[in-house]
């Protein structure tokens, strides 16, 4: 199960959201930008590049310390990546209002990584400067946030696109209901391992593939 992730599904709600703003864009690519600097942190983790640990009780949210991602998480690092993901996208689709909310996405992440992290954000590599304004501390705010930004987001992913048809509308509101049984069954469990954390964080692209999926008639 994908520990990390799943909890965290204010992001999925500000990639669903976006398609408001860029109607064209395929929501798997939104998700995949919205969740970018989460997609590369598991190769990092399981390498032994970037490191953390389970510690019961660091936050009433979540066990989990991230004592040192600055490759994936620091706000500089986030910033370059948000430009080479801007980047290569507009390589191969062109569009620049696209590209734009794209790479908002990719910074959107930190933003709402701020809000609910203890101060374990850094800077930049590096610099032991570190930002966080400790939401995981409040179960219920934490909950009153994730769970307003991701039904918000698939609120209007819902109303702004073509009529997905009777299989992709089956689709889409199974995975939803999906997240929100993990997110809920999350709350009372621990993983047993930070490698089984990595491990399991490499299924988000499995969501990414069901972005893609799930919009292939209303993207263009």
């Amino acid at each position: 199960m994908p520990y990390k992730w799943t909890m965290f599904i204010g992001h999925y709600g500000a990639a669903m959201a976006a398609k408001k703003l860029a109607p064209k864009a395929s929501l798997g690519a939104l998700i995949m930008a919205a969740q970018f600097i989460d997609l590369i942190w598991p190769p990092l983790l399981l390498l032994g590049i970037e490191k953390a640990r389970i510690t019961p009780g660091i936050t009433e949210f979540t066990p989990l310390d991230f004592y040192f991602y600055p490759y994936s998480h620091s706000l500089l690092m986030t910033f370059i990546w948000a430009c080479a993901f801007g980047g290569i996208y507009f390589a191969i689709r062109k569009n620049t209002v696209e590209t734009l909310v794209l790479c908002a996405l990719v910074m959107s992440h930190w933003a709402l990584d701020f809000l609910v992290h203890r101060p374990d954000l850094p800077l930049a590599p590096g610099v032991d400067i570190f930002y966080g304004l400790g939401l995981w501390n409040s179960v219920a705010g934490t909950l009153a946030v994730e769970l307003s930004m991701f039904l918000a987001g698939a609120y209007l992913y819902y109303s702004s696109v073509k009529p997905l048809g009777k299989s992709r509308a089956i689709g889409f509101f199974t995975v939803i209901v999906l997240f929100l049984a993990i997110y809920v069954g999350n709350l009372a469990s621990i993983p047993p391992s930070m490698e089984m954390v990595g491990a399991s964080g490499l299924l988000l692209w499995l969501f990414v593939a069901w972005g893609f999926w799930v919009d292939k008639n209303t993207a263009r």
